[in-house]
């Protein structure tokens, strides 16, 4: 229920084939619905700085049934909730290194990631206007050489996609420098050489220590450019981006229309008539009323709007379903008008602000001592030491366990029942069988 209610599970509405599967959505063709395209979370930043992302478990060509798992999303396996990870534990002291619910683990879960995680950490210029003038944000940064500038674009900033380390430049900036009184030997040597570093210092967004990752994405928001250069280079990108706008939302609503007709077709087949069915060019009666319609009437069909239906339930029905379709014909409408008007006006900034660039960088971050781990009866703890497999607890049969926790964080937390069901997960992974065990209802 969880899994279901969290909205990132995609699950098949009837039956199916999956027809395409990229990296940002993913289209399938339904047995009466037609084809329907579903748009993937890729790499999303939680507010708790985690990776939300989502993943098709079909390939093409694959055919499923009404209920099947489309898509998992972030701490769901096939539908179901699933969180941490299936590891080998031992109920005993070791050393005094698990005392006061501390942790011991293996360095296997750290090589084999087992318990890595990737955190997307935001960052944010802003490009203000200034009393010595405009800040700009631009690849032209004075005393800087090429090495530094590798990551960057032609307008200054971070390629999707480069990996990026402390002191790395992810966002070039220039801002004016207060004017000084220069001497006139000075003033007659810049107006020769065109000195402009000078009235410049750099103002760069750099990656702060202890980040190091990959760029997964970038946002640029800014207010209507002024100036002649900045209005000619806007309008040129303002029109190839309406374009594509324009394009994207023909696209959704030739969907709608299909995913409609047929649902309708589907409907109407062996429905009776009340009124006859009139060729709309022609004015023949194409079907007399009292009769029932058949495929080769509904395919002769172009507008399903004039047709009345004998059984009032029925034909309620049917506007129902024309209904849904408007209604959803009308949300696109309004937020395609969104986005246009967006292009058009520019984005809110704060007063001042004339550009505001995101950099989104991921991050895997291993498991390390100081981390906190949990199970799920409230035995909470803290990593103290990561121990090399070959000096950690084993069974009888020589394989080393995983984590080592105190038998004393056992009583008063957690009931016999949960002490058994540690040993029917053991049980479950051995056999390679699944159990579900309700928290309130195991």
């Amino acid at each position: 229920v969880v899994a279901r209610d969290s909205g990132y599970v995609i699950y098949a509405i009837e039956d199916g084939e999956v027809v395409k599967v990229e990296g940002t959505e993913f289209t399938v063709k339904y047995k009466n619905l037609g084809m329907k395209t579903y748009p993937l979370i890729k790499f999303r930043r939680s507010n708790q700085n985690t990776c939300l992302n989502q993943k098709v478990l079909l390939s093409p060509r694959t055919k499923f049934k009404k209920g099947d798992v489309l898509v998992d999303g972030p701490s769901t396996e096939r539908g179901d909730l699933a969180m941490g990870q299936n590891v080998l534990v031992a109920f005993m002291p070791w050393g005094g290194y698990n005392f006061e619910d501390a942790i011991l683990i293996s360095e296997r879960l750290v090589r084999d990631d087992m318990f890595t995680s990737i955190h997307i950490e935001e960052f944010e210029l802003e490009a203000r206007e200034t009393k010595q003038g405009k800040e700009e944000i631009t690849r032209d940064i004075p005393n800087l050489s090429d090495e530094a500038l590798r990551n960057l674009d032609e307008s200054g900033i971070v390629r999707i996609g480069a990996e990026v380390k402390p002191g790395d430049i992810l966002v070039g900036k220039v801002t004016p420098k207060a004017e000084t009184q220069l001497t006139p030997e000075e003033r007659l040597l810049r107006a020769i050489f065109g000195d402009k570093s000078a009235n410049w210092k750099d103002a760069s967004l750099t990656v702060p220590a202890g980040i190091e990752g990959i760029v997964v994405d970038v946002k640029i928001l800014s207010r209507k450019g002024l100036e002649k250069e900045e209005m000619a280079v806007s309008h040129v990108q303002q029109g190839q981006d309406i374009g594509t706008l324009t394009h994207v939302y023909q696209d959704e609503l030739r969907r709608l229309e299909d995913e409609k007709n047929s649902k309708i077709k589907a409907f109407l087949l062996g429905k009776v008539i009340k009124e006859d069915i009139l060729d709309p060019e022609t004015g023949d009666v194409i079907l007399k009323k009292k009769r029932r319609l058949t495929q080769d009437t509904i395919d002769k069909l172009s507008d399903y709007s004039s047709i009345t239906l004998s059984d009032q339930k029925e034909q309620d029905e049917l506007t129902a379903i024309e209904t849904e379709t408007k209604e959803k014909i009308e949300t696109i409408q309004m937020r395609h008008d969104e986005r246009i008007g967006r292009l058009k006006k520019g984005d809110e900034l704060p007063p001042g602000v004339l550009k505001l660039v995101k950099v989104y960088v991921a991050m895997k971050r291993k498991l390390s001592v100081g981390d906190k781990m949990a199970g799920r009866h409230g035995n909470k703890g803290v990593v103290s030491r990561i121990v090399p497999m070959e000096d950690m607890p084993f069974l009888p049969d020589g394989t080393p366990v995983d984590i080592v926790l105190n038998p004393l964080g056992v009583p008063s937390r957690m009931n016999v029942g949960q002490i058994l069901e540690t040993h029917l997960g053991m049980a479950a992974r051995s056999l390679g069988v699944h159990f579900a065990t309700p928290v309130f209802d195991g």
